[in-house]
C-alpha cells in the first residue's frame, strides 16, 4: 500500500471524505428503506447494507468507514422506533445496532492493511470478508449478551438454547453477506483506487 492510501487511515477529514461519508450514507439508507438491501437466499435472508461502510473504509480509511457505520446504526435504530419489529426492543439499543457498524469500517481497513502479499484484489477481498462478519457477529454477539431471555421469550425457546439459535443465524446469514461483499467490494474498490492513482 502506497504512501497516500495509508495516510487516508490517519489524516483528518478533507472535502472529499465528507463527500464519500455523505454518499455512501445516503446509499446504504436508500438500501434499507427501498428494501434493495436484503437479498433472499434459499434458507435466509441476507443483508447487503454493510457494503457502504466496508467500500468507504478501503478507500478512505478506518474514520470514514466508522462514520458511515455510525450513520448506519443510527439509521437502523429511527427504523426500527418508526416501523418496529419482533427484535426492535434490542435493535434500539445502539450497543446492539450502532457500535458493531461502527466497528466495521474499523475491522475492514485493518484486515485490508495487514493482509499480506502484493496482491490487492485479495487484499480487498479480505477486508470486505472480515467487515462484513463483523456486522453480522457483533450484531448477534450483543444481541446475546444483552438480550439472551427476551430472544428467547419471542422465538418461544429455552434460555439455554439461546446461543445455539443465535450463532446457527450468525453462520447462515454471515458466509453468504461476506461472499456477497467481497464480490461487490473487490471490482468497485479496485476501479475507484486506479482512478485514484
Amino acid at each position: 500500500m502506497g504512501k497516500t492510501a495509508s495516510l487516508r487511515g490517519t489524516s483528518k477529514f478533507g472535502v472529499r471524505q465528507i463527500t464519500v461519508v455523505g454518499m455512501l450514507s445516503a446509499i446504504s439508507i436508500m438500501l434499507g428503506l427501498s428494501g434493495f438491501g436484503f437479498i433472499p437466499l434459499p434458507t435466509a435472508k441476507a443483508t447487503i447494507m454493510q457494503i457502504p461502510v466496508i467500500i468507504g473504509a478501503l478507500l478512505e480509511g478506518p474514520l470514514v468507514g466508522a462514520m458511515i457505520g455510525l450513520i448506519f446504526g443510527l439509521f437502523s435504530i429511527v427504523q426500527n422506533l418508526t416501523s418496529p419489529t419482533i427484535l426492535s426492543f434490542a435493535i434500539i439499543n445502539p450497543l446492539v445496532s450502532v457500535l458493531p457498524r461502527v466497528l466495521i469500517g474499523i475491522t475492514t481497513y485493518y484486515a485490508y492493511k495487514w493482509t499480506l502479499g502484493q496482491r490487492e484484489g485479495v487484499r480487498i477481498g479480505v477486508g470486505a470478508v472480515v467487515g462484513s462478519l463483523t456486522n453480522t457477529f457483533g450484531f448477534l454477539t450483543m444481541l446475546y449478551l444483552l438480550y439472551a431471555a427476551e430472544f428467547a421469550a419471542t422465538r418461544g425457546i429455552e434460555m439455554g438454547t439461546a446461543a445455539k439459535v443465535i450463532y446457527s443465524i450468525a453462520l447462515v446469514n454471515g458466509v453468504p453477506e461476506a461472499i456477497i461483499a467481497a464480490a461487490i467490494s473487490v471490482p468497485v474498490v479496485a476501479a475507484i483506487k486506479k482512478r485514484y492513482k
